[in-house]
């Protein structure tokens, strides 16, 4: 596995030089921050990149301020106290892209706010405090305790608003493939470790964030 310093050299002569890749990263919000977001802002994310999956982006973002009137500015404890009346009122509103198991989706993912909210205070509190040498961890809680929010899915959500993350898309796949850390697509818990355990690694060696890393090795290929 090539060091940071390696792949960043490789990065930079891609995009051009050292300044001209710095100017592409993306940097995360502090932990302070992120605690503070508000709990309809983690449901508004986690139900826009939900959205988004499969979708064409553009119809998504232009139908946006139609999605945060419908679902009531994504109140938590609203949506999560929807019934099948609520469901099929939000199946004819011509407002958000009408797909139904989505839609029960956000009042699931709405439920499991609620429960974060009720165990850390916030579910900013709880985000916040997740190790980002552990990721992968709160990846597969995600999957496990959230509604459709396994896989790229989650890691949208969590880049969304800031959070320090990976995003294993092709690009970083491909990189990830190059150094020997898995092979394809991580299919399961010891795959993921391995993506961990690199970015750990490279997280040691450069002092910088999941974010930067991630959009570094993208940036490589």
């Amino acid at each position: 596995m090539r060091s940071f310093d390696e792949i960043y050299a490789i990065a930079a002569e891609r995009k051009g030089g050292a300044n001209a890749l710095e100017v592409l990263l993306e940097r995360p919000q502090a932990p302070d921050k992120i605690a503070a977001i508000a709990d309809d802002r983690w449901l508004s994310s986690m139900a826009r990149s939900l959205f988004e999956a499969g979708f064409n982006w553009k119809v998504i973002d232009a139908k946006w301020q139609g999605f945060e009137a419908a679902f009531e500015d994504f109140n938590p404890h609203y949506i999560a106290s929807c019934h099948d009346e609520d469901v099929d009122r939000l199946l004819t509103d011509s407002r958000i892209v009408r797909n139904g198991a989505k839609i029960m989706a956000v009042i699931d993912n709405a439920r499991f706010i609620c429960d974060l909210a009720s165990e850390h205070g916030s579910a900013g509190r709880f985000f916040a405090d997740w190790p980002e040498t552990d990721f992968a961890g709160l990846l597969e809680l995600l999957s496990k305790r959230g509604a459709r929010l396994g896989g790229v899915t989650g890691q949208r959500m969590l880049r969304r608003l800031g959070y320090s993350s990976f995003i294993l898309s092709s690009d970083v796949i491909a990189r990830l493939t190059a150094e020997g850390v898995i092979e394809g697509v991580p299919g399961g818990r010891r795959a993921m470790q391995a993506v961990q355990d690199a970015f750990n690694e490279w997280l040691r060696q450069s002092g910088r964030s999941l974010t930067e890393i991630s959009r570094i090795l993208a940036m490589s290929i």
